[in-house]
């Protein structure tokens, strides 16, 4: 994993107060992520190792859990989620954050670990691979 720790906990803290915006991009489209919550948890395994040669795991890892409200993301999310898929495709998310009282984009690489679906919306929780800002 490679991110800059205090950039992340400068979104998270700027994201619970409630001023960040984010977008989730899957092929070519962009959707709105709403309840975003970033935070720092741990993982079920017992120690630092790959899983499975596709992705590896810590102990502990920053997660995003969001919410989308367009069902149409669906059919593009099995792409990206291991199981139907050998490895993990990427999921691109971009918000804005004040830095140095400058408004600067930052994007976030996750990798979706977990979705679940009602009737009009679709839960996501993804682990952060990558953080920058742009």
């Amino acid at each position: 994993m490679s991110f800059d720790k205090q950039l992340l906990e400068n979104l998270i803290q700027e994201n619970n107060s409630g001023s960040c915006k984010f977008r989730l991009h899957l092929n070519d489209k962009e959707y709105s992520l709403q309840q975003v919550s970033i935070l720092n948890s741990p993982t079920p395994v017992n120690s630092p190792t790959t899983r499975g040669g596709v992705y590896f795991a810590d102990k502990f890892a920053f997660k995003l859990k969001g919410t989308l409200e367009d069902l149409s993301v669906v059919p593009l999310l099995s792409k990206t989620m291991l199981g139907p898929n050998t490895e993990f495709g990427e999921i691109k998310i971009t918000t804005e954050m004040n830095v140095e009282n400058q408004k600067r984009n930052v994007v976030i690489y996750t990798n979706l670990t977990n979705s679940v679906q009602g009737p009009s919306k679709i839960e996501l929780n993804m682990i952060i691979v990558k953080i920058q800002l742009v």
